[in-house]
């Protein structure tokens, strides 16, 4: 019998109230569960208004240790529960250092570990390098009960070698959480399918389903451009020919799930011949995140 994986993306809107973006996001962990998902992927920084806008040091003080993240001690559980997978997204601290993380919960609820957001935007809205260090751990893949899955976040989505490190370390599927929206120096400026189409080459170049989870909706900040950042949901899920097999709107709000035969991907892939030449001399330092 043919090996599947069933994956789903999240996509809401969130505010300021912790307890009230768990609830929400733990509704839709349920109806994709109901749905048939194995695993579940919910866009970035649930906790909470994507706060990154600007630089302000109040937002430090919603940052915890990984493993005591209410996002993770709420959600993790909830995993377990429903059988399913969850990368749940966070903002980490270390001891003074605060890191843009993902914890991956596998079906039984235990954790598996974590991966620090590699690559950090500056600029104007996405102001992230004042709140987080380059991530420390590599790029991760885990063996979760449903498959090897590989996750970036958000601004790893437009680097080519990330996707291509996660899928030599024998990743089965890509997501990606994250958190993109309109550009205060240029309302004509909008990135919604790009966005799209780096991810999808991704999947073409390495044979792989690639999930992206984005929020949506408008969230209102004072003194900023048009009054606030409005985010372009379009979340979706592309097969291994980089085609749209699942996706939202940009207003939308709900769960879009897809299934993958994992058998024929690896076969595929195999075919191809991307990874019968790799150079681990090229790609060794990325995969460790030590020089090669």
């Amino acid at each position: 019998m043919a090996r599947t994986l069933t994956v789903a993306a999240i996509q809401t809107s969130y505010g300021d109230d912790l307890a009230a973006n768990i609830a929400k996001t733990e509704a839709l962990i349920r109806e994709a569960a109901s749905l048939g998902a194995q695993v579940i992927l919910p866009s970035e920084l649930i906790q909470g208004p994507y706060f990154c806008v600007s630089q302000d040091e109040r937002w430090f003080a919603t940052a915890h240790p990984w493993r005591e993240h209410p996002c993770v001690t709420a959600l993790a559980p909830l995993a377990g529960e429903l059988g399913v997978v969850l990368p749940i997204s966070i903002f980490e601290r270390e001891g003074p250092h605060y890191f843009n993380s993902l914890v991956m919960a596998d079906a039984d609820g235990s954790l598996l570990g974590l991966y620090r957001k590699s690559h950090i935007p500056d600029g104007p809205g996405y102001q992230e390098k004042f709140y987080f260090r380059p991530g420390d751990t590599g790029f991760r893949v885990w063996d979760t009960r449903f498959g090897r899955l590989g996750v970036g976040i958000c601004w790893d989505q437009w680097f080519p070698e990330a996707a291509r490190a996660m899928t030599l370390m024998g990743a089965e599927a890509l997501l990606y959480p994250t958190a993109i929206g309109s550009e205060p120096h240029d309302p004509t400026l909008d990135t919604a399918l790009p966005w799209r189409r780096a991810m999808q080459g991704h999947a073409v170049s390495n044979v792989i389903p690639v999930v992206g989870a984005n929020r949506t909706g408008f969230e209102a900040w004072p003194n900023y451009p048009g009054g606030g950042q409005r985010f372009y949901g379009s979340s979706f899920i592309s097969n291994h020919r980089g085609d749209l097999v699942a996706e939202l709107g940009r207003d939308d709000e709900g769960v879009i799930l897809a299934t993958v035969d994992l058998d024929f991907l690896a076969a595929h892939r195999a075919a191809w011949g991307f990874f019968r030449d790799r150079r681990p001399d090229l790609y060794g330092s990325l995969i460790t995140g030590r020089p090669a």
